[in-house]
């Protein structure tokens, strides 16, 4: 017998899924729109698709988010919450207080480039919502991990993320995110294979620990 017969037998091309029987179906057309967005990007996106995916008819995406644009705040949203836990994981694996600001940097540059659509799309403006709740609490949740973390080793407190916010705050964050928005374009290299990933995070690590240099002492 030929192995690629062996197994179960694949589900001919552009065949409908099972119909949906378990679960959260708002959860369920989320993860299969996140799958979408990855593999074609947004370019390739439509409700029918992540419908065909979750199993559902295809009117079922736009009962629960009303349009595209709908259900992609709800993957941005997530996103961000994932960003935020990314973050804190790896600030919290450091004790020292210089080193928990550099942690926080490589959590959020390493979440964006394992998850490299997601993290483009919560920084569109066109394509998402950003005045809905759950988007705007969870973009907030990201940024305030800078500012808890920042004030931890300068002491010192500051407001939101608008044209007020500290300069020498807005400047980690701009430096963190401007290399992580170069990385997923793929101006520093592939990161197709563990050993390419590893390679760009020791290179953000170097970069980080150089700006540090040029910080002012802790207080």
């Amino acid at each position: 017998m030929d192995s690629r017969t062996k197994g179960p037998a694949r589900r001919k091309s552009g065949a409908r899924p099972k119909a949906y029987h378990h679960g959260d179906l708002a959860a369920a057309l989320v993860d299969a729109a996140e799958a979408v967005l990855t593999e074609r990007g947004v370019e390739g996106f439509t409700l029918r698709e992540c419908a065909r995916r979750a199993g559902v008819s295809h009117a079922a995406p736009a009962h629960h988010f009303r349009d595209a644009k709908g259900l992609l705040t709800q993957v941005a949203a997530l996103g961000f919450e994932r960003l935020t836990a990314a973050e804190k994981h790896a600030r919290d694996t450091e004790t020292d207080p210089r080193k928990r600001l550099l942690g926080t940097g490589m959590g959020y540059v390493e979440f964006a480039i394992e998850h490299p659509a997601q993290f483009q799309l919560m920084f569109q403006k066109g394509l998402v919502d950003h005045a809905n709740e759950r988007l705007a609490k969870a973009s907030a949740a990201s940024f305030q991990v800078f500012i808890e973390t920042y004030s931890e080793l300068y002491g010192t407190t500051f407001p939101p993320i608008h044209k007020d916010a500290d300069p020498s705050v807005m400047r980690e964050w701009a430096l963190v995110h401007g290399f992580a928005t170069l990385a997923v374009q793929g101006q520093f290299g592939p990161t197709r294979t563990a050993a390419e990933i590893a390679d760009l995070m020791e290179f953000a690590r170097r970069v980080f620990e150089d700006a540090q240099k040029y910080a002012p002492p802790p207080k």
